[in-house]
């Protein structure tokens, strides 16, 4: 161990800690098909407590005793998107996100549900007319997509 040469060298000496504040409103959900993403707030600089700052992102299949872990070396970072052909659409997830810098690893963040990736609609509505309110007004009509299976849910047209 060193000794600090300066005032200044010694907050920053004796400051220097594992991190002891995990991450907070860990959610996730959303992505593309075959992706699980999971968000969170990124913890301030000032709770970091040292250098080389990073998160640990943990997550297993609900009812898996198995975490599948990944490192991201960055305090600027809110998002991993875990991507995987495997993982079928709304499949529940428990994910946790804890940090670590040059000192060691902290805390992680309590263990929350995610959803991976709904599934794209199969097919397009069907029976489309349109009618002519004004001359800068008109109605569209559809029948909807019935769901294929279900873990398909439409929740909205574009027009």
């Amino acid at each position: 161990d060193r000794a600090p040469a300066s005032v200044d060298d010694y907050f920053s000496f004796f400051s220097c800690s594992a991190p002891k504040v995990a991450p907070v409103n860990v959610s996730g959900g959303g992505g593309a098909r075959g992706e699980l993403v999971i968000t969170w707030e990124p913890v301030p600089e000032e709770q970091q407590s040292g250098e080389e700052f990073g998160y640990l992102v943990a997550f297993r299949p609900l009812g898996s005793s198995t975490w599948i872990k990944t490192v991201l070396a960055s305090a600027d970072v809110s998002r991993y998107v875990y991507r995987n052909d495997s993982v079928a659409p709304l499949s529940q997830f428990e994910a946790t996100v804890g940090v670590y810098n040059s000192m060691g690893e902290g805390p992680f963040s309590r263990i929350v549900k995610v959803l991976s990736a709904e599934e794209e609609p199969s097919a397009a509505p069907s029976r489309v007319w349109a009618h002519s309110v004004s001359a800068s007004e008109v109605e569209v009509y559809w029948e909807p997509v019935p769901p294929r299976s279900s873990t398909e849910k439409i929740i909205g047209y574009e027009v």
